[in-house]
């Protein structure tokens, strides 16, 4: 299956919230969801934070052989959720998935102290789906791991604050080289729509912006 066929598949949910369609059905930061939604095979949480990681919003979608991923911190949050820190490469229900770094660098909530700090392990997701690799970022600024991540897609953040803005996401995408990227984390209180136009005019490579499905 090639980038264009898998990114059919891929339905931006808002925020950082995206459902792939395939088998297996995989819902990443599952977050406000409404009406009649597939069942998940997975479900990827990047860390704790209320606007990640919903327990209400998991329950909606997880059926009797979901099996939910997340950071240590947000596996405290769902009964049943499996634990994965950076670095962690785990086959799930048919498809690799590879846990890496997802950190601030220069964003704080108080002096000296990142809303989202290296130790604290958070993580994003590089998930290979029929040979496409998507790399999904979760709250992070551009790191250094992500010059060593391979991807085909990238979901990356560009409202800025909490994140990347989209000046910093543009260097990211350039880091990352992969063949299509898509803004997330904007337009739902944190962040405007404006954050994905701005990105889009960055960055030179092909950018898909989204509308919230």
């Amino acid at each position: 299956m090639n980038v264009d066929q898998v990114m059919e598949k891929l339905h931006w949910l808002g925020h950082d919230s995206f459902r792939l369609d395939g088998p297996p059905v995989v819902y990443f930061d599952p977050l406000e969801l409404e009406g009649q939604l597939p069942t998940a095979d997975l479900i990827l949480i990047s860390h704790e934070h209320y606007d990640h990681c919903s327990p209400d919003d998991v329950a909606k979608i997880r059926g009797p052989n979901t099996q939910v991923l997340t950071s240590a911190s947000a596996a405290e949050m769902i009964p049943g959720a499996q634990a994965i820190h950076p670095g962690d490469e785990v086959t799930v229900a048919g498809i690799k998935v590879q846990a890496v770094p997802a950190y601030n660098i220069d964003k704080f909530r108080s002096p000296g102290v990142p809303f989202h700090p290296k130790d604290a392990k958070h993580v994003g997701y590089v998930v290979t789906f029929d040979g496409t690799r998507i790399y999904f970022a979760g709250d992070t600024d551009h790191i250094p791991e992500m010059g060593d991540i391979e991807c085909d897609i990238a979901l990356l953040p560009v409202s800025g604050t909490y994140v990347m803005t989209a000046e910093e996401a543009a260097d990211a995408a350039r880091t990352l080289n992969p063949q299509v990227v898509v803004p997330m984390h904007y337009g739902a209180g944190i962040g405007t729509p404006e954050d994905g136009s701005r990105f889009t005019e960055l960055y030179d490579g092909r950018v898909m912006v989204m509308k919230s499905a």
